[in-house]
């Protein structure tokens, strides 16, 4: 009957417009950001986000930290007059191609800036930018966070030409689904089991853990993520990542319990550099 329910369930999730991350990975990331960013950041960010509704979407909030980790995905369904997409310009905006299977080269995955890595430096400078209009600034911010949760999500910053795991059927365990397929599991199936294991990656790090986390670039952050793909395809398949993706992958017991690890990791990186930006941004 279990069994049973979460199929019935997934049925009606997968059946909607894939949510990077879903709520709890995004939420979790402004979390963990939010528990270690400098108090005078944190005073810049409620005053932002208390203009929430210059964005004029009261449809998709974005008052709390929680709330505008989402609101890049709340918005994309929103429509114009003639039945255009408001924020259809930014779709590309949440992940990059990069062939786990060829050299890292971001390069051609965001030509004219049409990727998450890019997007992630734009939205920061224009969130430091107090010369802005408010609104762009709150718009900067929601994008921000959202993106640098994205970046952290590995099969959203790398891929083998099957729209970052979409197209690639797995097996989780002993749950199986015509629909689900690997990037649906990094995004919600395993990222919340991850988040939910014990300790709470959600409290206040170290100044040397904070430190060693957030050091690098956002291009570092890039090829870490896409090495951790490499990873998510090579569990799937049994180690042959880059060969062709079987008719259905599979992650038994064994190899979800050595993922988990792995995914709480990049939840914990994605809190601790986001909160680093916020702070060069606003602190």
């Amino acid at each position: 009957m279990l069994i049973r329910f979460v199929a019935l369930v997934f049925a009606f999730t997968a059946a909607t417009p894939a949510a990077a991350y879903w709520e709890y990975g995004h939420e979790t990331v402004a979390k963990v950001a939010w528990a270690n960013v400098r108090p005078a950041t944190r005073v810049a960010l409620r005053r932002l986000l208390a203009k929430e509704a210059l964005l004029g979407t009261p449809e998709c909030p974005a008052g709390t930290m929680e709330a505008a980790s989402y609101w890049p995905d709340c918005v994309k369904p929103l429509k114009k007059p003639d039945g255009s997409y408001r924020f259809g310009y930014a779709y590309a905006w949440h992940y990059q191609n990069v062939d786990i299977c060829k050299p890292f080269d971001l390069t051609p995955a965001c030509k004219d800036g049409d990727c998450v890595s890019v997007q992630v430096e734009r939205q920061t400078a224009t969130l430091k930018n107090r010369r802005v209009p408010a609104r762009d600034r709150v718009m900067a911010l929601a994008f921000l966070i959202h993106f640098v949760g994205d970046l952290h999500q590995p099969l959203h910053a790398g891929d083998k030409s099957d729209k970052g795991g979409n197209d690639a059927k797995t097996d989780y365990g002993i749950y199986s689904t015509p629909r689900l397929n690997l990037h649906a599991i990094w995004d919600g199936l395993l990222a919340e089991r991850a988040i939910s294991t014990p300790p709470s990656l959600v409290r206040r790090y170290t100044a040397k853990e904070r430190a060693r986390v957030a050091a690098g670039t956002v291009t570092d952050w890039s090829r870490e993520s896409w090495r951790v793909a490499r990873t998510a395809y090579d569990a799937a398949t049994g180690g042959q990542a880059c060969a062709a993706y079987p008719a259905r992958g599979a992650m038994d017991a064994a190899t979800i319990e050595r993922l988990v690890p792995v995914a709480r990791g990049e939840v914990k990186k994605g809190g601790l550099r986001l909160a680093k930006l916020l702070d060069q941004a606003l602190g």
